[in-house]
């Protein structure tokens, strides 16, 4: 079984007004990681995902849950 999660990581980094490359750098990742994020071929680390909630001024479990 493949491991899925939800996320809004494209709307909130969008709201901010922030790119791809901007989220990226912001973390200390590639563009590419936060495009696959966003797309759901990756799952963040528990890491990853820290950074990227601190860096956009949200939760974690605003930026991923788990599907019903």
């Amino acid at each position: 079984m493949r491991e899925h999660l939800k996320n809004r990581l494209r709307e909130e980094r969008a709201r901010r007004n922030l790119t791809q490359a901007d989220l990226a750098t912001m973390v200390g990742v590639s563009r590419k990681t936060i495009n696959t994020v966003e797309n759901d071929v990756f799952i963040p680390s528990t890491v990853l995902a820290l950074r990227l909630a601190r860096a956009l001024g949200t939760t974690v479990e605003k930026l991923f849950q788990l599907p019903d």
